[in-house]
């Protein structure tokens, strides 16, 4: 159960709104977009206690580097952020805010068997 809910959690973080509508300038590019250090802190149920993940935003939707799990989600101008991640059959959803540099929120699997915060913060292009 760990194992999966980890994978789970660990992108349920970085999100968005579906459906809403998604920042851009001109270019089309978002004030959001980049590369994401997500931290996910379960504070509720038997998931593993603290992951950190990397996660990209593109013309503000969210995506994983890891092809293993599906994210469906984008910020909206508001810097709102709502994703839904699944992966085997499981799912999760995370839920907050995002400025231009920071983010933070809440997560839950669709069970409700783990529950707790995510932070994220911009990383540099040179990391």
């Amino acid at each position: 159960m760990k194992s999966v809910s980890r994978s789970i959690l660990a992108l349920t973080i970085a999100s968005t709104t579906i459906g809403a509508s998604v920042p851009s300038n001109a270019a089309g590019r978002s004030i959001y977009d980049g590369q994401w250090s997500v931290e996910i802190l379960t504070q509720r149920g038997d998931c593993d206690r603290s992951l950190r993940y990397s996660l990209r935003i593109i013309d503000g939707h969210v995506q994983a580097d890891d092809q293993r799990y599906q994210v469906e989600g984008a910020v909206a101008p508001s810097g709102a952020i709502r994703v839904v991640v699944a992966e085997a059959g499981r799912s999760a959803s995370g839920i907050g805010h995002l400025t231009r540099d920071r983010g933070r929120g809440q997560w839950r699997t669709s069970t409700n068997e783990c529950a707790g915060e995510w932070v994220a913060a911009r990383r540099s292009a040179n990391e």
